[in-house]
């Protein structure tokens, strides 16, 4: 078991299955072209591979499938048949929702019960702005079905100042009816915004303001979470829950203990480093060669991680998932 000196280790793993997204978020690219998938991304065979590895060599027990977008990627169906036979305690998977209807019967099958869905507004105009893609009613009336068919459901809204704000009630009112909760998502410097803190203070909305604004209609509670959890997170009495990503206001680097790999074989064990290791060339390798090799990034990986709180990365969030 590798554990660092903050008595940190690598217990999930996020994949971004493909950089390919079929929106354009404006928070996320800022030039407005959707990402498509990168020339040397690995196989379903050898990303299964790196999993298998990475929970014997780090002893990773969850995984979030993420991208990009992780339903464009036509190694869905492969990777999550292999993965869903390894013995993790939990597999849940990352989406914009715009396909989550069309595959819903495969992810039900592969076993998965939870999703993710990012969205940021209700309102369709909006929604167009911000994702530059896609259409609202759609991702809803997936969301829908997929409730129905037994899945948890949690949304990620990234509210931004001058284009969402007055949809943070909205949306919250709309989890609470479906029994969604709903995780509110501190914008990040990440990529374009890591050098621009203009354009990051102009959009971004903090814990607080978020707390004063629900706090308006609603009284709340703050819940129990766990102890490596990303959010801090809050119970509405008799109507449900929600939680706030606060990156910026409480960091949660102490307790991370999250690793990702890319489509493209790199290892990053911290959003805020541009350190990244690579381990394509290991899966070709049989176990006995590729585990020692791999022990050794993974140590490198780990050190990368701030040991107080997210300082910026310049690295683009779609390229290695959320």
């Amino acid at each position: 078991m590798i554990v660092d000196r903050q008595g940190r280790r690598f217990r999930n793993l996020r994949i971004s299955l493909t950089s390919a997204c079929n929106y354009a978020c404006t928070y996320c690219v800022p030039n407005g072209k959707r990402l498509v998938a990168a020339q040397d991304e690995l196989s379903a065979e050898a990303m299964a591979r790196g999993v298998a590895y990475l929970i014997e060599a780090a002893g990773i027990e969850r995984l979030r499938i993420t991208g990009g977008e992780p339903l464009v990627s036509p190694k869905l169906e492969a990777f999550m048949t292999a993965v869903g036979q390894m013995g993790l305690q939990d597999i849940s998977l990352t989406t914009n929702g715009q396909l989550l209807a069309k595959k819903l019967p495969l992810l039900v099958n592969a076993g998965i019960r939870r999703l993710n869905v990012s969205l940021d507004t209700l309102d369709a105009s909006a929604f167009r702005g911000i994702a530059r893609g896609g259409d609202l009613a759609t991702v809803l009336d997936g969301m829908n079905e997929a409730s129905a068919a037994g899945m948890k459901i949690k949304v990620n809204m990234v509210p931004l100042r001058g284009q969402n704000l007055d949809q943070v009630m909205p949306l919250l009112d709309y989890c609470l009816e479906r029994g969604y909760e709903l995780r509110f998502i501190e914008l990040m410097r990440m990529g374009h915004l890591a050098n621009d803190s203009n354009a990051f203070l102009q959009q971004f909305v903090s814990l607080q303001q978020l707390l004063s604004l629900i706090g308006e209609r609603y009284e709340y509670l703050q819940a129990d979470a766990p102890v490596d959890a990303t959010a801090v997170r809050y119970e509405i009495p008799g109507q449900g829950y929600f939680g706030v990503i606060a990156n910026e206001s409480v960091p949660f680097c102490r307790t991370c203990s999250r690793l990702r790999l890319s489509s493209t074989g790199w290892l990053h064990g911290c959003l805020s480093s541009s350190n990244r290791h690579y381990i394509g060339d290991l899966l070709d390798k049989p176990r006995h060669q590729a585990l020692p090799a791999l022990q050794g990034l993974l140590v490198k990986a780990l050190g990368d991680k701030q040991e107080v709180a997210f300082s910026g990365g310049a690295t683009v969030m779609k390229i290695i998932g959320g």
